[in-house]
């Protein structure tokens, strides 16, 4: 019998109505005014991860299954699912009414297809592609997963943090290696192509098309129910601008404050400062595994001793009480948080930068520049980087810290060029992430380390490490996969696919005219309301 974990089909449909009239005209002529500190370089989810791109998507398309507050994916675009009693085939059935904003169907082939393209080139994707045997279209609205071996989290692997976002099977047809540039999904936001100026401004308006599902809204789960006409986003590279712009009422709401500045804000009665990611983030260098001398282990270890996550994270933060050392590769305060691996460096002191030395030595480093990429206009990269490079030149690194807008990082750290030949080549960049991404093998999309050089930027090789991150789908007892977890951190530390610098926590803030904004490491504009 097929399962079902939402009300019948014509449920969703009265909710339809009644949001809609919930919905008053008034409503429907409001616009949120948002101010972002990146620019939208990229409109393809599944090529890039950069936040401007994610917030983008989360409003643009629609999932087959999303993450509640507390990380269980709910079913989303799909409506009801079965599982064969062998265990190898998965059907879906999607939602009946579901539209493209160009008034196209959604159909089975756009999914199969989505699936497809986001499983050649993310982590949770590739894992679940690795033991299907095919996916085939049953009429228009189903479909089937076949299975080479029994595999439980399929839904966990479609539902993870990073989405599996249903385009139109002629663009999810498009190589994953190249960028998706049509923006037409079926979730409940259009894109307004017309008022995209990149680099500074663009729009998304409500969807009247769009069915939302009748459960409450929960995370990026339940019913995207749209109660405003739209948004603005502008691009604010400034951040003292963007939070006086907020104070000016010139713009509604600022995603990512930065600590300094909110003794500013918490002044203005008018304007509401809140955590809305409780997991918070986990800031992180990653490395090019593919050019000298960043390809030499010895080299990236040396760069692990060096980094200081406190100092670091006062550097992002400034304020204790917003931030956490962390050095779990799983993220601290979640299931597989372990200490194992990190114990000859995790406390900072002298030990560790002349530990940091003599790897560099070992690893024959012969003083040739590094490097580093400075996305000047996102402060807490920007502050984390520039302290990496101060550490790397304590150590005795020939550093070369290049200053750029985010956009410009985003398209560079693609190249797989070495510096030497190519001056936009790369050794060294900063991230970070949702901690929720993070919280085992499987789902975090930085983690796989294949040696076919399609895993995520910086590329990194260690067959034995993928080996043990693959091993992790087999495991069902939880100690076991705490043991499993803490020996892969452990071969983590050896080959260091990347440096965690830490986890902190950040405010949103937003004028009191706005309610209704929830939970989530990206904010998305369904259920808000503005006066």
């Amino acid at each position: 019998m097929l399962r079902y974990l939402s009300r019948a089909a014509f449920g969703s449909f009265l909710l339809a109505s009644s949001a809609l009239a919930v919905a008053t005209s008034a409503q429907a002529q409001t616009v949120i005014k948002q101010a972002v500190e990146a620019d939208l370089a990229s409109l393809d989810p599944v090529w890039t991860s950069a936040f401007p791109t994610l917030g983008f998507a989360r409003l643009v398309y629609d999932n087959l299954f999303s993450q509640d507050l507390n990380g269980v994916p709910q079913p989303q675009m799909v409506d009801r699912w079965d599982t064969s009693a062998d265990g190898l085939t998965w059907t879906f059935v999607l939602r009946p009414g579901l539209k493209f904003h160009d008034g196209t169907p959604v159909t089975s082939k756009d999914a199969i297809q989505s699936i497809k393209r986001w499983g050649a080139r993310v982590g949770a994707g590739q894992v679940l592609l690795a033991v299907t045997a095919e996916i085939v279209e049953i009429d228009g609205r189903t479909f089937a997963i076949r299975l080479k071996e029994k595999f439980a989290p399929v839904v966990g692997m479609l539902g993870s943090t990073t989405d599996t976002y249903v385009m139109r099977e002629k663009d999810a047809l498009t190589d994953p290696g190249t960028q998706v540039t049509t923006s037409i999904g079926s979730g409940p936001f259009k894109f307004e192509r017309e008022k995209w100026v990149p680099g500074s401004r663009w729009s998304y308006s409500r969807n009247s098309d769009y069915v939302p599902r009748s459960e409450k809204a929960d995370g990026y789960a339940g019913g995207k129910v749209v109660r405003v006409g739209g948004v603005d986003v502008t691009y604010i590279s400034d951040t003292s601008i963007a939070v006086q712009a907020l104070i000016r009422s010139e713009v509604d709401f600022y995603e990512y404050v930065p600590s300094h500045l909110l003794p500013v804000l918490e002044k203005e009665r008018d304007v509401v400062t809140r955590v809305i990611n409780r997991g918070g983030f986990n800031p992180l260098l990653r490395l090019n595994h593919l050019v000298a001398p960043t390809n030499n282990q010895k080299f990236r270890q040396a760069i692990l001793y060096a980094a200081n996550q406190r100092d670091t994270l006062a550097a992002i933060v400034g304020n204790p009480s917003l931030e956490r050392p962390c050095w779990a590769v799983f993220s601290c305060g979640y299931p597989l948080e372990t200490e194992a691996g990190t114990e000859g460096f995790r406390q900072p002191g002298p030990g560790n930068i002349e530990k940091a030395k003599q790897l560099l030595k070992e690893s024959g480093y012969g003083g040739e520049p590094i490097v580093l990429l400075n996305p000047v206009e996102n402060q807490s990269l920007s502050a984390a980087i520039t302290l990496t490079a101060q550490q790397l030149k304590q150590i005795g690194v020939n550093v070369d810290l290049q200053s750029m807008d985010f956009g410009t990082l985003v398209s560079r750290r693609t190249l797989k060029d070495d510096p030497k030949v190519n001056r936009a080549g790369w050794h060294v960049f900063p991230t970070q992430g949702p901690t929720q991404d993070r919280t085992d093998p499987l789902t975090a999309s930085i983690l796989p380390t294949p040696c076919d050089g399609k895993n995520w930027f910086g590329w990194p090789c260690d067959a034995q490490l993928e080996a043990m991150r693959v091993k992790f789908a087999s495991l069902s007892d939880a100690s076991e996969r705490k043991q499993h977890a803490a020996e892969f951190q452990k071969r983590f530390y050896e080959t260091v696919p990347y440096v965690p610098l830490g986890a902190f926590v950040q405010k949103a803030a937003w004028r009191n005219s706005v309610d209704g904004i929830l939970e989530g490491f990206k904010v998305v504009w369904w259920n808000a309301t503005k006066k």
